[in-house]
Order: C-alpha cells, then structure tokens, then sequence
C-alpha cells in the first residue's frame, strides 16, 4: 500500500505528516488567544464556521518562535478528537512512499520529540522525520 506524507519545514529541519490526515494547508490568519493556555497553543481560528485549536508546531517541538512570514502556513489535520491547525514555517511537498525508504527512530532519540516521531523517511534527496499528528495534540498539556 503506497503512503504519502505532506512535507513541511520547521527551522531547518523537515518534517511529515500522513496526507491522510490533512484536510487542508491554509495560509496564516489572525489566531484569537485562549486564556490559561500553554505557550505552543496559539488559541482558536474560525475556518469555515468551525472553530479550531491551533498549536504552534516549532514551540510544540522545543524550537525557538518567530514569526510569520509569506510563507508560513497552517496544516489543518484531522485527528481523534476533531480538527486541529499545526502553524508550520513552510509546506514543501506531497512526498509518496515509493520515493524514501521508512526506517525506524534511532534508539539515541530520547528526548521530547522522540515521542512524537513514527520513523524517518530517507530518499535519494530527501531526509524527513514523520510526526504523529495525534501524540503531537493529545498529550499537549503534559509539560
């Protein structure tokens, strides 16, 4: 069965998420706060009538945060508890499975972001970590 994965850049590393997953890559829009809120849960957008939560994926995975740009976008993702927003630097591609080899995580990855990586996808050209969306969301208030 052939997976694709939407590719996305954080600082200067490269990420995937299951295209599955992703209902839509929006551009970046004002995000009204929530009180109480961790940091890297930037607050709500109303995307077509529905209001979605919308975390800050580089303060999620312990980058430093910085601020939008032309480029920057927001991947809306389908998850278990409803839709999400993940705000991204760039969205860079649809990549297929046929084009990277699927390899396990490193045992050496320990820290933080391990726990939200599935595996590494490496091809001729291309190196990116694949993130489970729903570990990225579910467990956003165990910090």
């Amino acid at each position: 069965m052939e997976q694709k994965w939407v590719v996305f850049s954080l600082a200067d590393n490269t990420y995937g998420i299951d295209v599955q997953s992703v209902r839509s890559i929006e551009r970046m829009q004002p995000v009204t706060r929530v009180p109480n809120a961790p940091a890297h849960v930037k607050g709500v957008i109303n995307l077509r009538g529905v209001v979605t939560p919308v975390i800050d994926l580089r303060l999620r995975l312990g980058y430093e945060e910085l601020e939008a740009t032309d480029e920057t976008r927001i991947l809306i993702a389908s998850l278990n508890q409803g839709d999400a927003g993940f705000i991204v630097d760039r969205a860079n591609e649809v990549v297929e499975s046929d084009d990277v080899r699927i390899e396990p995580i490193p045992e050496s990855s320990q820290d933080m972001l391990a726990a939200h990586l599935t595996a590494i996808a490496k091809g001729e050209d291309k190196l990116f970590s694949l993130l489970d969306a729903n570990a990225l969301f579910e467990d956003q208030h165990a910090e």
